[in-house]
């Protein structure tokens, strides 16, 4: 019993707390960031080109390495990508001392739309093992979170957290636009480089070790707005209480509602999360008077 609660209840419990913290406090960074209350951590292609990463080493991986899922070479390749994407996406947005935040969003969903494309022709080509792998890790899950990874990924997302965290002040004062933000003093362009930085380490970091998990980083800076305003100082670090509760409550059900075998996580927070984007939408129409 010892045994099962320190080295696989205690690991799954804090990377389950990791993730939706990240995922929370990643969310209300990017809607504050682009003035978009829809905007999630998924939005520029971060999350899916991990998954590429992801999927390529499954399905290519064994031509070039031995075993890499055993091994350990998932969550880097996943990485690499998400990180390779970020940059990518920078250099198409950013020209003359300056970082266009809808050529970064455009950018964006290119960037996605290829990722997934990608991940598509993967799954095609797959043999059945590699099949059931991929949309096991597509779908998310913290089954196999241990003392090492989390060694690993704490420091990363302290780091991402830190940043993001850092520039709340800054994120409040572009909610009145760019050019009133510069003139009371705030470094436009290096909160928007430093902020999406913290984001894609955030982001790709943890779907690099669990697979891709929607909509908690979407739902968790709305309740918050909901229940204490817009003021950043307050929705970052409750969005990432909030989406730290919401992993663990997702967490727990995916081990308890069809024991012994494990529901993925991905599929529980889509059928929380949609609904509850939905009703939201509703209350929004009734209050714009539609």
């Amino acid at each position: 019993m010892r045994y099962v609660l320190l080295e696989i209840r205690a690991p799954r419990v804090i990377m389950a707390i990791l993730v939706g913290g990240g995922l929370g406090l990643s969310g209300s960074a990017m809607q504050a960031l682009f003035r978009n209350p829809l905007a999630d951590p998924g939005l520029l292609g971060i999350s899916s080109s991990a998954a590429f990463g992801a999927a390529a080493m499954i399905v290519l991986g064994s031509l070039f390495l031995p075993h890499p899922v055993v091994f350990g070479y998932l969550p880097v390749a996943a990485f690499a990508c998400a990180f390779a994407a970020s940059l990518l996406m920078y250099s198409f947005a950013a020209s003359s001392g300056r970082l266009a935040i809808p050529l970064l969003l455009l950018a964006g969903i290119a960037v996605n739309a290829l990722a997934i494309g990608g991940i598509g022709l993967l799954i095609y080509v797959s043999n059945g093992e590699q099949l059931r792998t991929l949309t096991f890790w597509n779908l998310g899950s913290v089954a196999g979170a241990n003392w090492t990874i989390i060694a690993a990924v704490a420091p990363i997302i302290a780091l991402g957290g830190g940043l993001l965290l850092g520039h709340r002040r800054a994120l409040n004062a572009l909610q009145l636009g760019e050019t009133e933000a510069q003139h009371l003093g705030v470094p436009v362009l290096r909160v928007k480089r430093v902020v999406l930085f913290g984001v894609a380490l955030c982001v790709g970091t943890l779907v690099a070790c669990t697979g891709v998990i929607g909509f908690v980083g979407l739902v968790a800076p709305h309740c918050m707005r909901l229940l204490g305003g817009p003021d950043q100082r307050f929705v970052m670090p409750a969005a990432a209480l909030f989406g730290a509760i919401l992993m663990l409550l997702a967490d727990l059900g995916a081990r308890t509602l069809h024991a012994p075998a494990e529901i993925p996580l991905g599929i529980l927070t889509a059928l929380f999360g949609a609904p509850f984007f939905l009703a939201l939408l509703l209350k929004k129409k009734a209050v714009w008077g539609m």
